[in-house]
């Protein structure tokens, strides 16, 4: 699988579907790692919503913990975990903000409610006021049509610079295949369990 392969997009592509298929609980979920601007880190799971050549897209608040940090240090490590496959894959690089109108369609296809919801949370934050009487105010504020993307809301691309690829052996034996980027292009290596 990984012999012929030039970049870590074309194995990523072979495995998703397998995670689709057989991972029980969330495939998607992607463990994030992020680190403020003093470098102290911090971990949480979000949904990888798109990937591809350009990146890695997951969605969250400006508001949040993970807004707040990717904003003061722009990389981050995402890790996807498919423990009935015995697979993960780890991605690390730079992040950058997809444009406006991508986070507008992705949001423009979420439920309603979590639409709600996102205008509704000060994620991450401290509140006194109950998040079930602030979703009833986004309700009536929006009762009347679509519910637009709040400004403080949208899309991040993690534009890989390392993915590793690792696979579950007997004996601890796992193979781990690192592709690693190299000005255009990239370079493929094993390193050892």
């Amino acid at each position: 699988m990984f012999d012929d392969a030039t970049d870590p997009f074309g194995p990523f592509a072979r495995w998703w579907p397998d995670a689709v298929a057989r991972e029980p609980d969330v495939p998607d979920a992607m463990q994030l790692a992020t680190a403020d601007a003093r470098g102290r880190p911090t971990l949480r799971t979000v949904l990888l919503k798109a990937w591809g050549p350009d990146g890695f897209v997951f969605y969250t608040s400006d508001l949040s913990r993970k807004g707040v940090q990717l904003a003061e240090n722009p990389w981050a490590a995402g890790v996807l975990h498919w423990k009935s496959l015995e697979r993960q894959v780890l991605i690390e690089g730079p992040v950058e903000r997809v444009a406006p109108a991508v986070s507008d369609t992705y949001f423009a296809s979420r439920p309603r409610g979590s639409q709600l919801g996102a205008w509704a949370s000060a994620q991450s934050q401290p509140t006194r006021r109950p998040l079930a009487a602030r979703v009833t105010e986004a309700e009536i504020r929006f009762a009347d049509g679509p519910v637009p993307r709040p400004t403080h809301w949208g899309g991040w691309r993690i534009l890989a610079q390392r993915v590793e690829f690792w696979q579950g052996r007997a004996d601890r034996l796992h193979e781990r295949i690192v592709f690693t980027r190299d000005g255009e292009g990239w370079q493929r290596g094993r390193i050892d369990p």
